[in-house]
């Protein structure tokens, strides 16, 4: 088999000054540097305005391939950006390369979602509700099976202690999910959406003020359970800004605690990976500060997680969600805004 070749600084220059010698660039080309020093050379800046993103294997760039289709049916449903290719191609035989437009703004981990930002996080889960199933599944979306929650209860169950001595965690929180909460929060049947299943901080655009203005990286994306999102923004933004989000999405009490519940057992699990040289990367303590601070993320208290029995999925009526159980914390705090 033959090896996939590793793009450089010269891949990239050649292949910038190709597609965007009709704009006038200089012979030179603009500036090129990849989006992360030392990291996976696959993504780079281009000048200030676009971002080139090279698939080093076969499998990345049939979804690179299908990522410029899926952009192009998800953008009117959403209420976000969503990235535009100038260019796309091969830039090695069988390895897609896309040439995108870079949105201006930064990531969730830089910048704090507001309560506007909460409203755009709505907009954008309402949206992938509404893309149609079978649209997204003739453009080849995956359809993934929901994760099992009381399995992923147990693996963070059997490594709470180890972070326990290590002085990360109080296993004791894990107390909150027995078995047969678990198995009420278990996936409904005919469920699925589309999913973004990527929704990490450094996917979400964000403005200074706190508006969230694109998402990045669609090529992860599947026809799945619609919990794995409410789950991805508990760890880039807060379980009570997911929350809240996923409720002003027309989401009811099951797929918001069982998105909580995936994220809290998920954090639990890769931190004690990280910690044991079980996960890729370094374990130095830089490291870490991104597993700690999605635990942290993850395990804020809510009201919702007072609530003991669930409506039907479909829950969306004319009397929507209940809107109390599905507050964050301090909702109850906050005082009538007609009074």
């Amino acid at each position: 088999m033959t090896q996939a070749p590793t793009p450089t600084a010269d891949t990239v220059r050649r292949l910038v000054r190709a597609l965007l010698e009709e704009g006038g660039a200089s012979r030179s080309g603009p500036e090129v540097r990849p989006v992360v020093e030392g990291g996976s050379p696959s993504t780079w800046w281009v000048g200030t305005r676009h971002v080139l993103r090279l698939a080093t294997d076969r499998d990345t760039a049939l979804r690179r391939r299908r990522e410029l289709r899926l952009r192009d049916l998800v953008r009117p449903y959403v209420q976000v950006a969503v990235p535009t290719s100038v260019a796309h191609g091969d830039w090695s035989p069988g390895l897609a390369y896309t040439l995108d437009t870079k949105l201006p703004g930064g990531t969730a981990e830089e910048h704090d979602v507001s309560a506007v930002g909460e409203a755009d996080l709505a907009g954008l889960l309402r949206g992938l509700r509404e893309v149609p199933p079978r649209q997204a599944e003739a453009l080849g979306v995956p359809r993934a099976a929901p994760r099992s929650l009381e399995a992923l209860r147990r693996m963070a169950v059997a490594v709470a202690e180890r972070l326990a001595r290590a002085d990360e965690f109080d296993p004791a929180r894990l107390h909150q999910l027995t078995s047969p909460g678990a198995a009420q929060l278990a996936a409904q049947p005919a469920g699925a959406v589309l999913v973004h299943h990527a929704l990490r901080g450094e996917h979400l655009v964000v403005s200074a003020d706190g508006r969230v203005r694109g998402v990045l990286d669609w090529t992860g994306a599947v026809l799945g359970d619609p919990a794995e999102d409410i789950a991805g923004l508990a760890l880039a933004v807060g379980s009570g800004a997911a929350v809240r989000a996923a409720t002003l999405a027309g989401y009811g009490a099951r797929p918001c605690l069982r998105g909580l519940w995936l994220a809290r057992c998920d954090t639990v699990v890769r931190l004690a990976e990280r910690l044991d040289g079980r996960a890729a990367g370094p374990r130095d303590a830089e490291a870490l500060t991104l597993p700690r601070t999605q635990l942290a993320r993850a395990w804020e208290a809510i009201l919702l997680e007072r609530v003991t029995e669930f409506r039907e999925e479909g829950e969306i009526g004319a009397d929507g969600p209940d809107e109390e159980a599905c507050e964050g914390p301090g909702a109850a705090d906050r005082p009538d805004e007609e009074a």
